[in-house]
Order: C-alpha cells, then structure tokens, then sequence
C-alpha cells in the first residue's frame, strides 16, 4: 500500500508529511522581521517622546535610557554594531498602531505588559526588562504622607495609558473622589502639576523620579509611598513573526543571563577561554543556539560586548549613581533579593 489509504482516506503517514509541509512554509512566512531588518541596515525601534532613563534625546539629539539600550543590543546581536538603529518617538496613543502597521520592528517603549495589549492588539511581549509600579507626585508643602490622603484632589494622568485605569480603579477601592485631569504626554501632565492646574502627578514611578528632576526645586516634591498597581514593563512585537519574537526575547535573556554569570563588557573576552559550560554557550563556543535563531554564533558576545549585561545597562541610565537614582530592589536578580532570573541557554 502506498501513502494513500484504500477508499480515498489520507494515510498517517501523508498526513504527516502534509502538516509538517505546512508548518514550514508557514514558519518561513513568518520570518520576515529579520530579513526585512537586514535588507533596511537597521532596527526600526519604536520609542517614548521623553522619559529620562529609559528613552530621551538629549540637546545634541543623542538617544539615551534603558529602552533605548535594549533596542541597541538587537542592533549588536543583528550587525554587530549598535548604531544600526532607528529611533521612533511615538506617543502613548500612537505606539500600538506603529507596530501593528509595521512602521517598527519593535516597540521599546516604558509600556505594560497586559493580557488585553496581547489578546486585542494581536503583540507579544518579549519578556520584562524592569518592574514598575504606579506612584504620586505632590508638593512637599501639602504635608501628605500616603496615597490615602489625597481624596478630593485634582489628578494628572497621561491618557490612552494603564496609569489612567489604575488610577480610577485605586480611587473606587477606597471609596475616594478626585478630578483627573487628563493630557495627551506624560511632559504635558507635569506641566500642569507645575502650574498648579493639578494638586498631584501620578504616572510609573520610575518616570516620577524623572519629573520631579524636571520641576523648578526637586527637593519641594516628595514621592508617596503607596505602589497601586504592577507594571511589567518590556518590548513588545508583533504575533506574526516568532523567530523576530526569539530574538527580541532571548536578546534580554542573554543580558540577564551575562548578570547571572558575573560577565561585563569589560569582562567577556576572558570567557573565549573559559571551560564553565554556561560561559561556553553564552559566548557561541558551544552549541548552535545563534544559528537557530537566525542570527550568528557569537550574538550574545556581541550583546554584552557592545552594551552591556543587565546590570550594567540598569545602573547607567537609572541606578543609584545616576541622576534618578532607583535602588535596583525588585528588580535585581533572583540570588540577590529580586525577582529577575534568565531561562538558561542551553
């Protein structure tokens, strides 16, 4: 009996053959982001208009920040070289549509993974590249010491934003009043706070630290204590592509990972004669895991190399000896009290 089964019926054996024929041209397909990447010469990464630390031009119109780094580490894994990068400042409004009508490759941009972003939008969040969690901003002369004090108050909020919903829902839990006054940029929202058009600024409080550095006398503004909510926040892509979404995933897990290793871009050369197995596969010494991806063997030496492992990336644009100063709490790896570790290479 050949592949065809007596009365017409498709053999198991066809059937097979037939599916995995299609998974493949499917998949093949569906692998286009890279190519369209390596035809243009670069990642096309899609940004905040200004949020210091995390994605911000600075007079001389260089981009720095978290966000920023991350689109540059696909620019190393990619070509090798980090200024293979284009950036896209998008508003809060416009950042999901940029990437559903592929006008970027990736979204990098201080947003929260949500199930409702993944499910209605059609993305894929790549992973979390830093914890957040909602805050307030008020002026030290109100003499307020918790979020459960500022019933009645005038509120700006960013719209089209989760900060939005988190605020309305933390309000209706206690039971509280406020007026929101809604702006269309985070940059509009301090505005107003500062000319008093509202009592309180509330958005993710990394980017609070951030405002507050912006306002005429810092040291006049105090950051409440509460978190009212969890914002995971990390690059999105699109769903139709899972090779690009391997990428974007595992070029965070290769910073994380470097961390977990104790390998910095001033360290990693020593790792091209290192025997630790982990060190082997991180550098592309060992295994094939570059190539599967679609990239080169060496891509995560490439990352660390040209920007950094996690840490390195976190405490230049935000950590402690930086301008905004965050304490890395959460956000530090899982041996050290936080909540980060990297799924292993292997």
């Amino acid at each position: 009996m050949g592949l065809v089964a007596a009365r017409g019926a498709l053999h198991p054996l066809a059937f097979v053959s037939v599916l995995g024929c299609a998974l493949f041209a499917s998949a093949a397909a569906s692998s286009q982001t890279l190519k369209g990447v390596k035809d243009r010469g670069a990642v096309a990464c899609g940004v905040s208009q200004g949020v210091i630390g995390f994605s911000a031009q600075s007079e001389d119109k260089i981009w720095s920040g978290m966000d920023v780094d991350f689109c540059r580490a696909l620019a190393a894994a990619i070509f090798d070289d980090t200024s293979k990068v284009t950036f896209v400042p998008l508003s809060a409004d416009e950042r999901f549509q940029a990437l559903q009508a592929k006008t970027i490759d990736v979204l990098s941009r201080n947003s929260t993974w949500t199930m409702g972003r993944e499910t209605e939008l059609g993305l894929l969040f790549a992973g979390v590249t830093f914890y957040d969690g909602q805050g307030f901003l008020v002026r030290h002369a109100r003499n307020v010491s918790s979020a459960l004090e500022l019933a009645g108050s005038k509120i700006c909020v960013q719209s089209g934003t989760t900060t939005e919903l988190n605020l309305r829902d933390y309000f209706a839990a206690y039971g509280m009043r406020y007026e929101a006054v809604a702006t269309a940029t985070v940059d509009e929202a301090l505005a107003a706070y500062v000319d008093g058009r509202c009592d309180v600024l509330t958005a993710d409080t990394s980017q609070l630290h951030g405002q507050r550095l912006k306002t005429p006398q810092p040291a006049d503004h105090d950051i409440l204590p509460e978190i009212i909510s969890k914002e995971p926040l990390g690059p999105a892509v699109r769903q139709d592509d899972v090779q690009w979404f391997n990428i974007v995933k595992w070029t965070n897990f290769a910073m994380l990972h470097a961390e977990e290793l104790g390998v910095s871009s001033e360290t990693i050369e020593a790792t091209l004669n290192s025997t630790n197995p982990e060190l082997k596969r991180l550098a592309g010494l060992e295994g094939s895991f570059g190539e599967q991806l679609g990239l080169t063997r060496d891509w995560a030496l490439r990352i660390i190399r040209r920007v950094g492992n996690y840490a390195e990336v976190y405490e230049r644009n935000i950590g402690v000896k930086s301008k905004l100063g965050i304490p890395r709490g959460i956000n530090q790896l899982w041996t050290s009290g936080g909540i980060f570790y990297a799924p292993p290479i292997r």
